[in-house]
């Protein structure tokens, strides 16, 4: 029987209503897909870490000690999953709060047989406050946020001041952040952002080419054919 909603062993939401402040994305329900409930179902228990607000353990998550990457907003998992399956020396947090694309990458981990990933389905500043440790992570990667692109919204904006010092914190150093956008103006504003942190550094003079590691989506290619920019931004802390 389909559901939009899977089973709460599958899955756990909780929002603290005393953290007041603006989201960065509208939660929307979305239909699930007959292989996304299942694999919900199925390799939930096994991949889904529940939001707490202790410190995760990575090494205990995935049972073996390896550099750390956290993306933020993965999506339906297609680069994720990718990524993930290239780089098995590494091991990937994916954060994502909408249950279609959770149920997508879970499916994905399944058929690709994954065993370096694990998703936090939360708000991901309220997973970096409570669950990453300071100086931890070996990368970040923030792929085609929503730009926001009315100026009235623009304040909702993910790559925000307060947020990438956050982010700079959670670094190891040497580690990394890779943003990527297909909105020119989004794009300025993240180059100018990520410029003004101290602790980071730029590693090109301005926008950088597209690392081999990150690949080109369906959404992405049919852009660059019809002539729009995609921008890709990689500093590393200091």
């Amino acid at each position: 029987m389909s559901s939009d909603t899977p089973s709460k062993s599958a899955r756990t939401m909780l929002y603290d209503p005393t953290e007041h402040r603006i989201r960065s994305f509208v939660t929307r329900a979305g239909r699930l897909s007959t292989g996304q409930e299942r694999a919900l179902n199925d390799l939930g228990p096994k991949f889904l870490v529940e939001y707490t607000k202790a410190p995760l353990d990575a090494e205990q998550t995935f049972g073996r000690k390896a550099p750390v990457i956290l993306e933020i907003g993965f999506g339906m998992g297609g680069t994720t999953a990718h990524i993930a399956k290239h780089m098995p020396e590494k091991d990937f947090i994916g954060v994502e709060v909408h249950t279609p694309g959770v149920g997508s990458l879970l499916k994905l981990i399944g058929e690709e047989n994954l065993s370096n990933l694990r998703i936090i389905q939360h708000d991901a500043v309220e997973v970096l406050n409570n669950m990453i440790q300071p100086g931890t992570l070996a990368g970040v990667h923030v792929f085609f946020p929503d730009p926001w692109h009315k100026a009235r919204h623009n304040k909702r904006r993910l790559i925000q001041g307060p947020f990438v010092k956050l982010l700079t914190d959670r670094l190891a150093p040497g580690g990394y952040l890779h943003c990527a956008t297909d909105w020119q103006e989004y794009a300025e504003q993240m180059l100018e952002v990520l410029g003004a942190e101290e602790g980071l550094q730029n590693t090109a003079d301005g926008y950088a080419p597209q690392p081999a590691y990150r690949p080109l989506t369906k959404f992405e290619n049919r852009g660059l054919k019809l002539g729009h920019g995609v921008w890709d931004l990689v500093f590393v802390k200091k």
